[in-house]
């Protein structure tokens, strides 16, 4: 069976997405901020890999690849990260996944996130808790839209700051 016949939510999580990351610290004080381009790639229909570019103002910059593979109806995340995410099937809308996460080289750091897609696939609001020793430490809210299904002809691109949410 096929990745999309077997999770069918990933048809609206796939492509190019843009938007914006803001951490906030346990208090609720912004403590950093910065745009990002996610490549979420369905690859053949069987595999998933998605990277992550990071980009700050001041020039700062990460990029970041999580490869996973389907495990008991998940998309599980072994490398940089260690984890999951899957679908909840108590949304009847299927527009709701939720990932848990741990870091491999900070092990006393988990995360869950929830993700939600709009209605028309073309926007996404996502929530990061930060618990670090069992005691929630931050927590990021990050907005974003789909530039295009199409993620091949970003592949291998190097936004900078600037080139992020230039056309949205």
């Amino acid at each position: 069976m096929s990745l999309k016949e077997q999770m069918p939510f990933l048809k609206d999580h796939e492509g190019v997405w843009e938007g914006y990351y803001r951490y906030y610290d346990h208090n609720g004080i912004k403590i950093d901020e910065h745009r990002s381009r996610l490549l979420c790639r369905v690859v053949n229909d069987t595999d998933y890999h998605q990277t992550n570019l990071y980009r700050w103002k001041d020039g700062k910059s990460e990029d970041r690849d999580f490869p996973a593979e389907i495990k008991d109806n998940r998309l599980v995340f072994k490398g940089p990260i260690d984890g999951w995410a899957a679908k909840v099937d108590l949304d009847e809308y299927q527009r709701t996944l939720l990932l848990y996460w741990e870091r491999t080289n900070e092990p006393d750091l988990y995360l869950y996130e929830m993700i939600q897609v709009s209605n028309n696939g073309n926007n996404r609001a996502r929530t990061w808790h930060w618990f670090q020793n069992g005691i929630l430490a931050k927590r990021t809210l990050i907005d974003e839209v789909k530039l295009t299904k199409d993620w091949s002809g970003y592949d291998g691109k190097n936004p900078s700051y600037e080139d992020i949410l230039k056309g949205v």
